[in-house]
């Protein structure tokens, strides 16, 4: 596969004398492939950073987090995950539409291991994965162009304390975001929005 150096890149690597040590890494390292290794990896992630631009070129970078699983590798060259109710601005998927361009960090803070994958991602509101997923507006899938391991040495150390309880699960009701209840968010709320009626749902600031 072509490498994905540019000239920014590169004097860079000149300035620091590391463009053998990026050829070598480029040439072992990256793939467009999602090996089985990578695949177990990625589906026991409950959580990644997808970072996207607008047809302008400007960038934003969120969050994404679920059940483990909730990112799931369709076949060598693609995954799919989720998109869940948020705070309405869709800016990443947003841009997905207007420039597919996408870049995925995947990290395990336990044991210090992280990869990256970047590729093209496209959404279907009509897609027949949707409903594996509770509560999901719609799925994204991304075709790989780039899939490679990530240095570690600068991940700090966490462990896990909860998992967000607003993950939709099939099991339960869904609880409702309190700031979807305050004053200056409730009257612009979805018309079917859970938040302005949360009946037996419980209401939760965090």
């Amino acid at each position: 596969m072509a490498s994905g150096y540019h000239d920014g890149s590169r004097s860079l690597q000149d300035r620091f004398d590391t463009r053998a040590l990026a050829d070598r890494i480029d040439g072992l390292l990256v793939s467009d492939t999602i090996s089985e290794g990578d695949r177990a990896f990625i589906e026991s992630r409950d959580m990644f950073f997808l970072a996207t631009a607008d047809g302008e070129g400007r960038p934003t970078c969120s969050y994404k987090g679920g059940e483990p699983g909730f990112v799931r590798v369709l076949d060598p060259h693609t995954l799919v995950f989720p998109n869940y109710d948020g705070n309405g601005m869709y800016l990443s998927t947003g841009n997905v539409l207007v420039n597919p361009d996408v870049g995925l960090l995947f990290i395990d803070f336990e044991r210090g291991h992280r990869m990256r994958l970047e590729g093209m991602a496209s959404i279907d509101l009509d897609d027949p994965l949707r409903g594996d997923y509770p509560e999901a507006q719609f799925v994204v899938r991304v075709s790989a162009r780039a899939v490679y391991p990530n240095c570690p040495r600068y991940i700090h150390r966490y462990q896990l304390v909860q998992r967000s309880r607003f993950v939709p699960r099939s099991d339960c009701l869904t609880p409702v975001p309190a700031w979807k209840r305050s004053d200056w968010a409730a009257d612009a709320l979805p018309e079917n929005d859970p938040a302005r009626d949360p009946g037996e749902r419980e209401v939760l600031g965090r």
